[in-house]
């Protein structure tokens, strides 16, 4: 599919500086600074405190994703797609449940989820006073990096004594500000229901971040605490009254990552290194899952939910790239910061302070630029057992140095967490793990020389094939048990063992290290503090009436159902289970297995369609900005109700990973009214209906 970009009228970056500019329905805010004027004057009304502290609360991170609590009794509502990995993980040879569904016909067949955790927010305190008083004046940049480092770990530490949370530093506005989100941690979470995977992702990845869609792309889990369901204090109550066009929507997820307050060279950085490796490394690894998919049906069944990943993080990142390469966007995101740039100069304090900073920048990018091949080829192994290995050994060295002087993941408030994970029992597959760990180590080889440390570490003069095979059989790793005796043993432990996997990772260790060591003193230190820099002098000109970028924490975006112009005409904003059925008919059915039966129906549905309501929305679209991670994200109106589910968004929102265009920028969402109609008609999940809406 092309990934056209039309031409902007102004980059975000232009709009940011220019604040006054932005649109109504532009920015992923945060929950202490929204814009209720702007807001209250484009629709008549706008959120207060008690309506922001319950959406707050009622919303939840999942890994890579968004979701919300929807019943009283602890029910998560979040995308298939989200959900995906963890359907994939409770399923066996025998029950395929991304493919076929799952309902559970009563909560005692509601299946745990070995190792999935969600979050709820539940403070946000503001520590860039402190952080800023913990470094003093002239500090060098990699002394600054560690004693900012090591004073959040100090903070962090406390507030998790205090309160019993779990603590995340976030940095905002390129380093502008710092704040520590508090998280109440969700550990017991069960599978209620998940539709077919044709249904969830109806047009394959033909249709991915298209609209008009027909995608039923949703699934239903539950928190339990104690054995029991547990009873959140805030959840969403689903909607009574249904959408319109026109309507105001809000957004309350956890978008992953904007690049919009980047400098001009880290844009160019990103458009000519950084993706294009990011690309060629996702395409090998597609290519990998593909050909162990054909070895066998079993086969298949095990990476179709990575081969899913994969093909929509390839579109995804391609889209975000177009936006790179739009002459007329980068031309004025170049005026923009020409244009700061020249309100600094005109300011002594300011050019003594960040004059020089944008220089310091373009300098530790070409630093980047020098490292990044090596980077992706000694950081990419396809390989779980490795990932374990590499964990172990360095939990094992980690836990003796002081906590401020260790890796950031593995610190006294994260360490807990890193060896929690690691005995959590997970379903591995042995000719799976020979085959992707054989394909990443033969690209390796093929991107470095023979004679590099990496190559000559892990493959010791044996083929890619004849080292994978030997590291994964000889090891005894994929057993959670054994993990967990190593842990329990320590460093000694470590040290003599003769896992294979554990002697590669012993390897290894010391030269992902050095590299790490480069990039964080010529590249991350001089970025974070030049990038906080230049962030304060654009509060100095320009006054914080913005947004930050995205961080994968909880933001909140908002905008009305709208149609868009596209193909010469108008896109209507809802389709219907009509249109459902239109699509299907349209490509021939199910017999015609057009495009690999991309619009194909699973037979329920067609048992079903007489039962169906034609005119029953089934998705829609509307003018809110949103990025991967808001996915699963709930959609709430006026009243603080459930009334969809954000699930993708349309092609022109791809490039707003650095830039804004509200024109035909969409965001694409489950109609909250569709849910409940299938649940009905389709999978006779009378009960599960019922307890979402409060019949």
């Amino acid at each position: 599919m092309s990934f056209g970009v039309r031409c902007l009228s102004l980059s975000l970056l232009a709009l940011a500086l220019a604040s006054a500019s932005l649109r109504a329905e532009e920015g992923m805010w945060t929950f202490d600074n929204l814009p209720t004027k702007k807001i209250q004057a484009a629709y008549g009304w706008a959120p207060d405190q008690a309506w922001l502290d319950h959406v707050r609360l009622s919303a939840l991170r999942f890994p890579g994703g968004s979701g919300s609590f929807v019943s009283r009794d602890g029910l998560v509502l979040t995308n298939h797609h989200v959900g995906r990995g963890w359907i994939q993980r409770v399923s066996d040879k025998d029950h395929d449940y991304v493919k076929d569904g799952f309902s559970a016909s009563d909560r005692e067949h509601e299946i745990k989820v070995p190792g999935l955790e969600l979050l709820t927010l539940m403070a946000m305190d503001n520590v860039t006073e402190r952080l800023a008083k913990a470094v003093k004046p002239g500090t060098p940049e990699q002394e600054a990096l560690k004693l900012r480092e090591a004073e959040v770990e100090k903070i962090k530490k406390e507030m998790q004594e205090k309160s019993g949370l779990t603590c995340e530093h976030v940095t905002l506005y390129q380093g502008g500000e710092h704040w520590i989100y508090s998280y109440k941690k969700h550990t017991d979470v069960r599978l209620v229901f998940a539709p077919e995977q044709q249904i969830a992702f109806f047009g394959g990845d033909y249709d991915n971040f298209t609209y008009p869609r027909h995608n039923l792309d949703f699934s239903v889990f539950r928190v339990y605490e104690h054995g029991k369901p547990y009873q959140p204090k805030n959840y969403l109550h689903w909607t009574r009254a249904g959408l319109k066009a026109g309507d105001l929507t809000f957004v309350t997820g956890h978008p992953g990552r904007t690049n919009r307050q980047d400098t001009l060279a880290q844009m160019i950085y990103s458009r000519d290194v950084a993706i294009p490796l990011r690309l060629k490394g996702m395409e090998r690894k597609k290519e990998a899952l593909v050909a162990f998919a054909k070895t066998s049906p079993e086969a298949a069944r095990q990476v179709s939910t990575q081969i899913f990943g994969v093909e929509n993080g390839i579109k995804a990142v391609t889209g975000y790239w177009s936006g790179l390469k739009n002459k007329e966007a980068m031309a004025r995101i170049a005026a923009a910061e020409k244009e700061l740039r020249a309100m600094v100069a005109g300011d002594p304090k300011l050019e003594a302070e960040t004059g020089a900073s944008w220089a310091r920048i373009e300098a530790a990018e070409k630093v980047a630029e020098s490292l990044a091949k090596e980077s992706q080829s000694v950081g990419t192994a396809n390989s779980t057992l490795l990932g374990y290995a590499l964990s172990l050994v360095r939990i094992a060295e980690e836990e003796h140095l002081p906590s401020e002087k260790r890796l950031p993941e593995y610190s006294d408030t994260n360490l807990k967490t890193a060896k929690a994970r690691l005995a959590i029992h997970a379903p591995f597959y042995q000719e799976q793990e020979i085959f992707l760990f054989t394909k990443g180590l033969e690209a390796a080889a093929k991107d470095l020389d023979g004679a590099h440390p990496y190559i000559q570490a892990m493959l010791g003069g044996k083929s890619a094939a004849e080292a994978a095979r030997a590291a994964v059989t000889g090891s005894k790793l994929s057993d959670p048990e054994f993990r967990k005796a190593l842990l329990a043993g320590g460093r000694k432990a470590i040290a003599e063992s003769q896992d294979p996997m554990i002697l590669l990772a012993r390897k290894l260790d010391p030269l992902s290290r050095e590299l790490r060591k480069q990039q964080e003193e010529q590249v991350q230190s001089v970025i974070t503090e030049h990038g906080a820099r230049i962030a304060k002098a654009r509060f100095a000109v320009y006054g914080k009436n913005t947004y930050p970028d995205a961080t994968f924490t909880l933001r909140l975006s908002y905008g009305a159902v709208a149609e868009f112009p596209a193909n010469g005409t108008l896109i209507q904003p809802f389709t219907t289970f009509g249109g459902l059925f239109d699509r299907y008919d349209g490509w021939g059915g199910n017999a015609a297995g057009a495009h690999g039966g991309a619009w194909a129906l699973p037979p329920r549905w067609l048992d079903k369609r007489g039962a169906l309501d034609p005119a029953m929305p089934f998705n829609f679209v509307h003018k809110v900005d949103i990025i991967g991670g808001n996915s699963g994200s709930p959609v709430v109106d006026r009243k603080g109700e459930l009334v969809g589910l954000i699930f993708d968004g349309d092609i022109d929102m791809l490039p707003g990973n650095y830039f804004y265009d509200d024109t035909a920028n969409r965001g694409v969402s489950v109609d909250a009214r569709a849910i409940v109609h299938a649940l009905e008609k389709v999978y006779g999940a009378t009960a599960l209906a019922a307890e979402l809406t409060g019949n």
